[in-house]
């Protein structure tokens, strides 16, 4: 709906585990805990900045650590940026919840022996679906989807446009 303006909110336990794997253990649990802090901060200008300081911090001991800390930093404070709650944010920020679903649906289709075009591979994709729905429990914070739906759209009507290739293209020919 939104296309390329639309904001994206990174994995905080992806980026959380791509940091960590580059730290000795004794250093493992201090840079959990302040990444950690500085997600749970409500002030997005203020996330931002404690994980750029722990980045320039870990320059100096580690620098794979801090790369991985400086890829998409601000992308893993997108919900904060937004204004979510915090119980929205809490499960919004990793994906997980449709990593599971993605998994109940190859578990399904592993049940197929012999694929016969993409009307076959759609249907045991919603059937797939269809099985991890039972397991779907209410999304903590759900009340507050309305608000973040209105900030998103407001930040993308805001946001500069930004034309495609071949939107750059058909104007030329134009």
């Amino acid at each position: 709906m939104f296309g390329e303006r639309a904001p994206v909110q990174r994995c905080q336990r992806h980026q959380e585990r791509n940091v960590i794997d580059h730290l000795h253990e004794q250093e493992q649990q201090i840079v959990r805990g302040r990444m950690r802090a500085a997600w749970a901060l409500d002030d997005h200008e203020r996330a931002i900045e404690r994980l750029r300081i722990l980045a320039r911090e870990l320059d100096r001991s580690c620098p794979g650590a801090a790369a991985s800390l400086r890829e998409g930093l601000e992308e893993t404070v997108t919900v904060q940026r937004l204004g979510a709650s915090e119980r929205l944010r809490r499960t919004l920020s990793s994906t997980n919840p449709a990593e599971s679903m993605i998994e109940i649906v190859r578990r399904i289709q592993r049940n197929v022996k012999r694929w016969q075009g993409g009307d076959m591979r759609l249907r045991w994709t919603a059937a797939g679906m269809l099985e991890a729905e039972r397991q779907f429990r209410r999304i903590i914070g759900y009340r507050d989807l309305a608000r973040l739906a209105v900030a998103v759209e407001r930040e993308v009507a805001t946001a500069p446009t930004q034309l495609t290739r071949r939107e750059v293209t058909e104007t030329v020919r134009v």
